[in-house]
Protein backbone atom coordinates (compact mmCIF):
# COMPACT_ATOMS: atom_id res chain seq x y z
CA UNK A 1 0.00 0.00 0.00
CA UNK A 2 1.15 3.46 -0.49
CA UNK A 3 1.43 6.09 2.06
CA UNK A 4 0.34 9.13 0.69
CA UNK A 5 2.15 11.85 1.30
CA UNK A 6 1.11 15.52 2.64
CA UNK A 7 3.23 18.69 1.56
CA UNK A 8 4.87 20.48 4.23
CA UNK A 9 4.56 23.51 2.43
CA UNK A 10 1.71 26.05 0.35
CA UNK A 11 1.75 27.82 -2.89
CA UNK A 12 2.47 31.30 -1.59
CA UNK A 13 4.62 30.35 0.94
CA UNK A 14 8.40 31.99 1.70
CA UNK A 15 11.07 29.56 2.15
CA UNK A 16 14.50 28.98 2.61
CA UNK A 17 17.19 26.54 1.73
CA UNK A 18 18.44 24.83 4.86
CA UNK A 19 22.18 24.59 3.40
CA UNK A 20 22.75 26.76 0.70
CA UNK A 21 22.10 30.93 1.19
CA UNK A 22 18.82 30.88 -0.89
CA UNK A 23 14.99 31.50 -0.44
CA UNK A 24 12.15 31.97 -2.56
CA UNK A 25 8.54 31.61 -3.04
CA UNK A 26 6.65 28.29 -3.51
CA UNK A 27 4.82 28.66 -6.78
CA UNK A 28 4.38 24.96 -7.50
CA UNK A 29 4.11 21.86 -5.91
CA UNK A 30 4.92 17.96 -6.79
CA UNK A 31 4.15 15.22 -4.35
CA UNK A 32 7.15 13.75 -5.26
CA UNK A 33 10.60 13.83 -7.41
CA UNK A 34 9.57 14.84 -11.08
CA UNK A 35 12.60 15.77 -12.86
CA UNK A 36 14.57 14.50 -15.05
CA UNK A 37 16.93 11.69 -14.39
CA UNK A 38 20.24 13.82 -15.63
CA UNK A 39 19.18 16.49 -13.07
CA UNK A 40 18.68 13.96 -9.98
CA UNK A 41 22.10 12.68 -11.08
CA UNK A 42 24.00 16.14 -10.81
CA UNK A 43 23.24 15.91 -7.48
CA UNK A 44 25.81 15.25 -5.21
CA UNK A 45 25.83 11.71 -4.09
CA UNK A 46 26.08 12.26 -0.13
CA UNK A 47 23.36 15.20 -0.20
CA UNK A 48 20.83 14.06 -2.73
CA UNK A 49 17.46 14.00 -1.73
CA UNK A 50 14.86 11.00 -1.58
CA UNK A 51 12.85 10.93 -4.30
CA UNK A 52 9.83 9.99 -2.41
CA UNK A 53 9.19 13.09 -0.86
CA UNK A 54 7.72 16.53 -1.70
CA UNK A 55 9.46 19.22 -4.58
CA UNK A 56 8.83 22.59 -4.73
CA UNK A 57 9.21 25.16 -7.62
CA UNK A 58 10.10 28.18 -6.25
CA UNK A 59 10.74 31.79 -7.42
CA UNK A 60 14.01 32.10 -6.07
CA UNK A 61 16.98 34.64 -5.20
CA UNK A 62 20.61 34.65 -3.36
CA UNK A 63 22.24 38.10 -2.43
CA UNK A 64 23.45 37.97 -6.80
CA UNK A 65 20.83 37.18 -8.38
CA UNK A 66 16.85 35.83 -9.25
CA UNK A 67 16.21 32.36 -10.68
CA UNK A 68 13.69 29.15 -10.92
CA UNK A 69 14.44 26.52 -8.50
CA UNK A 70 13.25 23.08 -7.55
CA UNK A 71 13.90 21.98 -4.00
CA UNK A 72 12.93 19.24 -2.10
CA UNK A 73 10.97 19.30 1.38
CA UNK A 74 13.82 18.43 3.69
CA UNK A 75 16.35 21.01 2.28
CA UNK A 76 13.50 23.97 2.86
CA UNK A 77 12.60 25.68 5.89
CA UNK A 78 10.05 28.73 6.75
CA UNK A 79 11.41 31.86 6.01
CA UNK A 80 10.68 34.27 9.01
CA UNK A 81 12.44 37.55 8.26
CA UNK A 82 8.96 38.87 6.60
CA UNK A 83 11.26 40.38 4.04
CA UNK A 84 9.97 40.66 0.69
CA UNK A 85 11.26 38.64 -2.30
CA UNK A 86 12.44 41.07 -5.50
CA UNK A 87 12.03 38.40 -8.20
CA UNK A 88 10.83 39.79 -11.25
CA UNK A 89 8.39 37.02 -11.71
CA UNK A 90 6.43 36.82 -8.80
CA UNK A 91 4.00 39.96 -9.73
CA UNK A 92 2.86 38.09 -12.71
CA UNK A 93 1.20 35.37 -10.11
CA UNK A 94 0.93 36.48 -6.27
CA UNK A 95 -0.33 39.65 -4.76
CA UNK A 96 1.18 41.04 -1.50
CA UNK A 97 2.62 39.67 1.04
CA UNK A 98 1.04 38.82 4.50
CA UNK A 99 2.15 37.01 7.27
CA UNK A 100 4.68 34.83 5.61
CA UNK A 101 2.47 34.04 2.90
CA UNK A 102 2.33 35.42 -1.03
CA UNK A 103 -1.86 35.68 -2.49
CA UNK A 104 -2.24 33.56 -5.58
CA UNK A 105 -3.60 36.34 -8.02
CA UNK A 106 -7.34 36.02 -8.93
CA UNK A 107 -7.55 36.16 -13.04
CA UNK A 108 -9.22 38.55 -14.38
CA UNK A 109 -12.20 37.97 -16.45
CA UNK A 110 -13.12 40.49 -19.02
Amino acid sequence: MTQIRHAKFQIGQVVSHRIFAFRGIIFDVDPEFNNTEEWYQSIPEEVRPRRDQPFYHLFAENADSEYVAYVSEQNLVPDTTGVPLRHPQIKNVFEKLENGVYRVKRPHIN
